[in-house]
């Protein structure tokens, strides 16, 4: 079996394209690599923020669909994503970071053996830091070098997703036999499963919870989460697999800074498959990632109403010096 390596990114909804990028981009120091249009939805926004070179794994993205209304946070659902961080003492430096910047946080705590600090946006979107001491397996990405984080305490890359489900022996199937994961401990009713390398760069955290009404998708929420495989033969033979269990699936996508599939694992929980290239720098250099507009050729020819339809919105970092607040 063509073995899945681990996060590949996170698409979520956002209320503000604006906002989402003064808040990733200022507050948490991630790197936005590529400023594009969605693609079945050319007058939505797609953001991608990331580690300094857009790496595979790093990868948080966003859509703002005009008009669509606040979502709702329940079961079947993904409902919380991780970013790691290189240390414990990272985590010390958040929580007064965030407090000086006034954004919503828990406290850390320990889930599975390691320090995490959850916190949500202004849309409620939820999210956590973990602590990468002691972690072993995916390798972090790098931190964004121009990034007004310290080096030292920078976000690396993604960690565990949390999935909420209410049928979680069905679900669990699903990790096991299709996707390849294993079940590798348990906190009761919560479940940790990993993949290859395994670590914080691969692992799924699935709580069975039958009490809280079904999740409604809208900003504020997660869309889909996506897994690495390493090339276009390795999602192939993906979409073999998963034709393989009767599992619908949409076949080969071609994003043009990678390849996908996506598929339906449960009610209204969307996953994707997706190549670790080409990655972001095909059509930007390295220096001005994200500055610009970026379309795939196969939308090249429609920028002029692409242009129309999004607003500018002022991308611009490399004429910036943006000092290390420690």
């Amino acid at each position: 079996m063509e073995q899945l390596e681990g996060m590949h990114h996170v698409t979520a909804i956002t209320s503000s394209a604006e906002k989402i990028y003064a808040f990733f981009t200022y507050t948490l120091g991630m790197r936005l690599v590529k400023k594009t249009v969605n693609q079945d939805d050319i007058q939505t926004y797609h953001l991608y923020f990331t580690d300094d070179k857009g790496s595979a794994g790093t990868d948080m993205t966003f859509f703002d669909f005009p008009g669509i209304p606040k979502g709702v946070h329940g079961t079947n659902e993904i409902f919380k994503t991780s970013f790691r961080v290189p240390s414990d003492e990272a985590l010390e430096y958040w929580v007064k970071r965030f407090d000086e910047k006034k954004v919503e946080h828990f406290g850390v705590k320990e889930q599975f053996g390691k320090k995490t600090l959850s916190f949500v946006d202004f849309d409620d979107q939820q999210y956590q830091l973990i602590s990468d001491e002691n972690n072993h397996g995916v390798a972090a990405g790098i931190p964004w070098q121009k990034g007004p984080i310290p080096l030292e305490y920078a976000i690396v890359g993604l960690g565990p997703i949390f999935v909420r489900v209410d049928n979680f022996a069905y679900f669990k199937e699903m990790m096991e036999k299709v996707l390849g994961f294993k079940e590798i401990a348990k906190d009761g009713s919560t479940h940790l499963f990993e993949v290859g390398e395994g670590g914080n760069g691969a692992q799924v955290i699935v709580e069975h919870n039958t009490v809280l009404p079904q999740a409604r998708q809208g900003y504020g929420t997660v869309h889909h989460a996506a897994f690495r495989v390493v090339d276009q033969d390795g999602l192939e033979a993906w979409i073999q697999r998963m034709r393989s269990f009767g599992l619908p699936n949409s076949g080969l996508v071609d994003r043009f800074y990678f390849k996908s599939l996506y598929t339906n694992v449960a009610p209204q929980i969307l996953f994707e498959v997706a190549t670790d290239g080409p990655g972001f720098m095909v059509d930007e250099p390295y220096e001005t990632l994200g500055e610009k507009l970026a379309l795939p050729s196969m939308l090249e020819a429609r920028r002029a109403q692409i242009e129309q339809y999004v607003r500018p919105i002022d991308t611009v970092r490399s004429d910036k010096d943006l000092t290390k607040e420690r």
